[in-house]
């Protein structure tokens, strides 16, 4: 008899842990949703939405760059630094045009991130180690740039791509989903993609089969300083001023729980794209639900802690069981 429920129970729990893992992001998106839909006054009116998919761009973008990253098995809390330091350089070359200042914010942010896959790939140093000296060298070095003051940004095509829109969809919602498709094709359908799940899998047995291991550690923190210099472009378009003192201030949490929750597991192997966008707008529904609420923001914090953990019990759940 004892064997004969053991034999029925654990399935039935490795099923709904499965479930939890593949879909839960999904499923706590529709129940919130829900929930707005009968006690939250106007939550489904379209310009709440637009206000939504435009404050979640930053976060999205970052936690693309970082789905990658703890795809190789790695981390990255850096990029709230990237972001502070692409802010700080916009207002000294805003005056030689948007192209010039696009280009050399991102070129500043692939250096810190040749310099995170350096430390990584070919010093051996950890990840989080590697990338905590620069999460806080980089906002340091971006407030000495910056003089520490918060400085306007006046130039009007760089505040088109914060506040602008195109048949009534933002600028900087277009930016991001181009983004999201490119990822999800480099992932899926690369030699590249492949090589970094291979890596984040098991890099000895990738270092065995003669895999680029370096190179494309190297190449995965370049991609997500990149992309985070770009959040740091918009989130500066947005508010239309340069703030490195604030800007990017705990991104790195919520990227990384985005990442988590979409199913990306921090054992590294997978990078789940669609399931990071999922874990981005489930985080900005939280984070507008309790403010439309009167919840303190402070809670919001807390909720992300919480959906951490849980996230990583059902990863570890699911593994246990098989």
């Amino acid at each position: 008899m004892t064997e004969q429920t053991v034999t029925i129970t654990l399935p039935q729990r490795g099923a709904v842990l499965g479930v939890l893992q593949k879909y839960g992001v999904y499923i706590a998106i529709i129940v919130l949703l829900l929930y707005n839909l009968f006690f939250t006054p106007n939550f489904f009116q379209l310009e709440n939405f637009r206000t939504q998919f435009v404050q979640v761009v930053p976060v999205l973008i970052v936690a693309l760059g970082m789905a990658l990253v703890i795809g190789t098995e790695g981390i990255d809390l850096s990029v709230g630094g990237v972001m502070a330091l692409a802010a700080a350089v916009i207002p000294l070359y805003i005056g030689y045009g948007l192209v010039p200042v696009v280009i050399i914010a991102i070129v500043v942010g692939s250096l810190v991130g040749l310099i995170n896959g350096s430390l990584v790939a070919l010093v051996g140093v950890q990840p989080i180690v590697a990338t905590l000296s620069l999460m806080v060298a980089g906002r340091g070095i971006a407030l000495l740039i910056a003089n520490e003051q918060l400085k306007s940004v006046v130039d009007p095509n760089l505040l088109a791509i914060g506040r602008d829109s195109l048949l009534g969809v933002p600028y900087s919602v277009i930016i991001a989903a181009v983004l999201v498709l490119l990822i999800a094709l480099l992932v899926n359908r690369t030699t590249f993609g492949k090589q970094l799940i291979a890596i984040g899998g098991s890099r000895r047995a990738a270092e065995l089969s003669g895999l680029p291991v370096k190179r494309i550690l190297l190449l995965v923190y370049v991609i997500c300083a990149v992309l985070a210099a770009i959040a740091g472009i918009i989130g500066t378009a947005r508010l239309g001023a340069s703030v490195p003192s604030t800007l990017g201030n705990l991104i790195e949490l919520s990227a990384i729980t985005a990442v988590v929750v979409g199913g990306t597991p921090l054992t590294g192997g997978q990078v789940k794209v669609a399931g990071t966008v999922a874990g981005a707008l489930l985080l900005q529904f939280i984070s507008a639900t309790l403010n439309q609420h009167n919840v303190p923001d402070a809670f919001s914090q807390i909720t992300q802690a919480v959906i951490i953990l849980f996230a990583v019990y059902l990863q570890r759940g699911r593994t246990a069981v098989r």
